[in-house]
């Protein structure tokens, strides 16, 4: 009787050992996904048809399936390119959330209580030499932007902006340039290089597999590192400055694209919001 007892409670303080150690390696991971950055991707007809909507599918389940190889219980994934509507839903990993459409007033829908962030497809700010795509928010529209004096991309503003929730950026995919930048603001970031870029519309790329691999692997490698990696913090007040192209001009990655010397500016500060300089009037 006692010896049943006993393993009956032994039994049971194992059960509860195992729930705590579930309840203490649990984490939740965000993945905010662009374009331009994903595999093979290095021309707007790519972008513009049904293939950069694939390989953004693609390697969104690469990067999921890494988050649940390291451990993670909760992955969400932001649909971020353009308006936000781009990959098909079926193609999804189920395990995940997938968020589409716009979310007003909010850069990264339902990040709270995520323990990373993970930029997945991501390009070098505007008139960064030989970047694919490179451009910071719009191409067509921006000519350059800068916080607190600094030149800035999508990089930079949204790892400021994850920081104002209290979370790392863990991860940067994309391709050479892309990376460089990641690392010019993130310090500790994994990076994850799927392509270089040898001109704005041109570069040469990892096959499909190896690239789903690689970031499949580095994604396990930044999960890992999380602890280490802290939020970015920014300076406040801070202070955005839009450079804006006019009517009609060369987009910033076009051949044909030349700086406009006297753009028309516009600028704005806050004491302690950089998301809603970003997501707000302007």
């Amino acid at each position: 009787m006692y010896q049943n007892n006993l393993k009956m409670k032994i039994r049971f303080s194992a059960i509860l050992c195992i729930i705590c150690w579930m309840n203490v390696s649990a984490f939740k991971v965000y993945i905010f996904a662009d374009m331009e950055g994903c595999s093979q991707l290095t021309n707007r007809e790519q972008l513009n048809g049904n293939e950069g909507s694939l390989r953004m599918a693609e390697d969104i389940n690469a990067c999921i399936e890494g988050c649940f190889l390291a451990g993670a219980t909760e992955v969400i994934v932001r649909d971020g390119h353009g308006g936000g509507v781009n990959v098909n839903p079926a193609l999804i990993d189920p395990r995940a959330r997938l968020i589409q459409g716009a979310t007003p007033g909010v850069r990264f829908k339902d990040i709270e209580g995520s323990e990373a962030l993970i930029l997945l497809g991501y390009h070098g700010m505007a008139q960064t030499k030989n970047a694919l795509f490179a451009h910071s928010f719009s191409s067509a529209t921006i000519q350059m932007m800068y916080l607190n004096g600094r030149p800035v991309g999508e990089i930079g503003i949204d790892a400021s902006i994850a920081g104002e929730h209290h979370v790392p950026v863990v991860m940067v995919t994309g391709d050479d340039k892309t990376m460089k930048e990641a690392k010019d603001w993130i310090p500790g970031v994994v990076t994850c290089q799927v392509k270089i870029g040898t001109s704005h519309l041109s570069g040469k790329c990892l096959s499909l597999k190896k690239s789903h691999q690689l970031i499949q692997k580095k994604t396990v490698q930044a999960l890992k590192k999380k602890n280490s990696i802290k939020p970015v913090q920014a300076h406040y007040p801070a202070t955005i400055r839009w450079d804006y192209l006019p009517d009609g001009h060369p987009r910033v990655y076009d051949p044909k694209f030349t700086p406009v010397a006297d753009p028309r500016t516009v600028e704005k500060s806050s004491e302690n919001s950089i998301e809603q300089l970003l997501v707000g009037d302007r």
